[in-house]
C-alpha cells in the first residue's frame, strides 16, 4: 500500500468510527462535531509519528542526509516519492517510516534534526502527552460520557495548547529565517500546510469548549 493512502485510510477509519457511533448514540452530529472528529483522528496518527520523531533521531539524520542527495540525483520532490512509496502493511506502522516522513519534513525546517530546537520538542510532547487527552476527549465529545463542564475544561486546556504552540513554532520558523531557505511554495505546503490547522482547530475547538463549560450541555456538538 501507498504511504500516503495508508496514512489516509487511517484517519478515514477514525473518523468515521466516530461519526458513526455518533449518529448511532444521538443521530444529529453536526459540522463542528465532523471538523474536530477528523481534527482528533489526524492528531492521534501525528502522535505515533511524533514518538518515532524522538526515538529515531540517528536514523533520521541518515534519512534526511539520503534524501537531500536524492532529490538533487533526480530532481524528484521526496515528499511526493515517499507518500508514493509502497510498503508491505505490516510495514506501515515501522519507526523506520516515521523516521523517513521526519527526514523529508527536516529538509524544510532543518531543526527537526536537532534536539535543541523548539520544534523538536514541542512535537514530541505533544506526541507523547496528548494522545490519551486526545482520546478521552474524542469520546467525550462522541458520546457525552463527561459531563459538558468537564469535557469543556479538557478541551479548553488542549485546545489553546495546540493553537498556542503552533502559532509559536511558525512564528519561530520564520523569525530564525528558514523561510530564506526554501522556495515560497515549499514554505506555502510544507510548513503552512502542514501546520494550520492545530491552529484553526484548535481555535475551533476553543469556541466549543468554551459553550460547552457556558452552556452546561453538547448543543454546540449538535445533540438534543
Amino acid at each position: 500500500m501507498r504511504v500516503g493512502l495508508w496514512a489516509i485510510v487511517v484517519v478515514a477509519v477514525l473518523t468515521a468510527a466516530g461519526i458513526s457511533v455518533r449518529y448511532w448514540v444521538n443521530g444529529h452530529p453536526n459540522a463542528i462535531y465532523c471538523a474536530l472528529s477528523l481534527f482528533f483522528s489526524v492528531n492521534l496518527l501525528v502522535c505515533y509519528w511524533e514518538v518515532c520523531l524522538f526515538r529515531q533521531q540517528d536514523l533520521i539524520r541518515q534519512r534526511a542526509e539520503y534524501w537531500r542527495r536524492r532529490r538533487e540525483e533526480t530532481g524528484l520532490t521526496p515528499a511526493v516519492e515517499f507518500l508514493a512509496t509502497g510498503i508491505p502493511l505490516t510495514r506501515c506502522l515501522s519507526p523506520s517510516v516515521g523516521a523517513d516522513l521526519w527526514a523529508i519534513y527536516s529538509l524544510y525546517d532543518g531543526s527537526y534534526t536537532d534536539r535543541r530546537s523548539y520544534g523538536f520538542n514541542i512535537d514530541i510532547a505533544n506526541g507523547f502527552f496528548t494522545a490519551v487527552p486526545t482520546l478521552v476527549l474524542y469520546a467525550a465529545f462522541t458520546v457525552g460520557f463527561l459531563p459538558a463542564v468537564v469535557a469543556g475544561i479538557l478541551g479548553v486546556m488542549l485546545f489553546w495548547q495546540w493553537a498556542y504552540a503552533t502559532s509559536v513554532y511558525l512564528a519561530s520558523f520564520f523569525v530564525a529565517g528558514r523561510h530564506k531557505l526554501i522556495s515560497r511554495a515549499e514554505v506555502s505546503i510544507y510548513i503552512w500546510g502542514a501546520n494550520s490547522g492545530w491552529v484553526v482547530c484548535g481555535l475551533l475547538g476553543l469556541y466549543a469548549s468554551i459553550r460547552l463549560i457556558v452552556d452546561g450541555d453538547y448543543t454546540v456538538l449538535g445533540y438534543r
